[in-house]
């Protein structure tokens, strides 16, 4: 019987949850919780908040809107593992430990510092002027997150492919320093969720100012789809559905009989009101029931402390051990547990080694290299990490075997022999050698 897939998934505690996370994180993590095949972890990223928000009350009401947001949404605590990033004592453990493994350079990288610093040039300031330890340290802690709990799958949204694939490279540094402790994730791009304009036809996001709150009472919730922008074509003339702010958001929310049906109504020049208000009443039906629940979650925030706290002890049995195994690791060691001098370490014996990698191309790669590091084995391009880490368990278990048929997709470097390629895959036959990332 195969493992469920653990995923896990995240949000800012910095505002009020609005209509694109509800369709864009919240509806498909509870639809995806409640699937037999899936293991789920879901953390109100409280820590994360800090970078960004300086108003203490601003974070804790956020933390009880999101949490009662979720549950109000349909998640069941008890079939999922559902806390506060910072009631597990064990996340900003491990980032330390990831942070002594992580190369600047790699952080350097991180698109919101890249952002921040052509801020600052684009003003004539200092580059990192403005610009804490917290925002440069962002990707560990997220890869911390990730890590504690060895989460096979986040699904993101394109712009966090990023931080995923450094949660990666930070993970095989650790491992290939201590033993395979940790789980490379992959990120999970859901191309069926949508993207929700906001107010202004601009993505919806807080830092526009152009969200509509997700349980906003039904009369806000009114005037905001009112006041979506639109052009100036009049009652009669036929709308455009695509590029629509308003269509896309009635989209997310409508049947594919439902979609169609409006968008007929556009090409026969449905008057905006109109549209405005069955988008409303489209929205209203769906969220009124859970808006109910939310009300009485929001009035009672012991019950969510309760239930946050719950989870924090169901995920801490996980954290706990995963935590103790990784200090024995790095050496953070009880010293009763070796008394006297310890026997001199003898050096292992240089063996072959696969290394994986990634190409501009967006393809995943991997090579076999012998003791002194020189290639004998060249891969073709897989779609995913996984793929690539599939065709090196079929080299490591069929040995030579493997090398044979079209299906193999590999090659040997330049100058090597086949002997070479056969006599390095039986050296490994049976290793544990993990596979390393390019460069290491």
């Amino acid at each position: 019987m195969s493992h469920p897939i653990r995923v896990l998934t995240g949000i800012t505690t910095s505002g009020t949850p609005h209509l694109g996370n509800y369709v864009g994180a919240i509806r498909p993590t509870v639809r995806a919780s409640r699937r037999a095949d899936t293991e789920s972890f879901l953390f109100l990223a409280d820590y994360h908040a800090l970078i960004k928000v300086g108003e203490p009350a601003r974070v804790q009401r956020s933390t009880l809107e999101i949490a009662a947001s979720w549950l109000a949404c349909g998640l069941d605590p008890e079939r999922v593992t559902f806390y506060r990033q910072s009631d597990i004592a064990e996340i900003p453990q491990l980032t330390w430990l990831l942070t002594c493994v992580t190369g600047k350079g790699l952080l350097n990288r991180a698109h919101a510092y890249k952002a921040a610093n052509d801020q600052n040039a684009a003003a004539g300031r200092d580059a990192d002027d403005g610009i804490t330890a917290g925002l440069f340290m962002y990707p560990v802690l997220m890869a911390a997150d990730i890590l504690m709990f060895n989460a096979h799958q986040v699904p993101v949204g394109r712009d966090q492919i990023q931080h995923i694939e450094m949660a990666r490279d930070i993970a095989a540094s650790f491992n290939h320093l201590y033993g395979e402790h940790l789980t490379l994730p992959e990120a999970v791009i859901e191309e069926s969720v949508a993207t929700l304009p906001g107010l202004d036809g601009r993505k919806m996001s807080k830092s526009y100012d152009n969200t509509i709150p997700l349980f906003a009472p039904r009369e806000q919730l009114h005037k905001a789809i009112m006041g979506i922008v639109t052009d100036s074509r009049a009652p009669g003339q036929p709308k455009d559905a695509e590029g629509s702010a308003l269509f896309q958001i009635y989209q997310a929310f409508a049947s594919t009989d439902e979609t169609e049906a409006l968008r007929r109504a556009y090409a026969q020049g449905i008057a905006w009101g109109d549209a405005k208000q069955r988008l409303f009443e489209r929205i209203d039906r769906e969220l009124a029931p859970m808006r109910e629940t939310y009300e009485s979650l929001i009035a009672d925030p012991g019950r969510v402390e309760d239930i946050l706290r719950s989870g924090a002890a169901k995920a801490g049995r996980l954290a706990g051990p995963l935590m103790a195994r990784l200090r024995e690791a790095v050496g953070l060691r009880d010293l009763r547990a070796q008394p006297g001098i310890a026997a001199p370490r003898v050096a292992k014996a240089a063996l072959p080694a696969f290394k994986q990698y990634r190409e501009r191309d967006g393809q995943f790669y991997f090579k076999l290299v012998d003791a002194q590091g020189r290639a004998l084995l060249q891969s073709a391009g897989f779609d995913t990490p996984r793929d690539a880490a599939r065709a090196i368990a079929q080299l490591r278990e069929q040995g030579s075997a493997a090398l044979a048929g079209p299906e193999a997709r590999l090659h040997a470097a330049d100058g090597v022999s086949t002997g070479a390629i056969v006599a390095a895959l039986g050296q490994l036959a049976g290793s544990t050698e993990p596979i390393r990332p390019i460069g290491s």
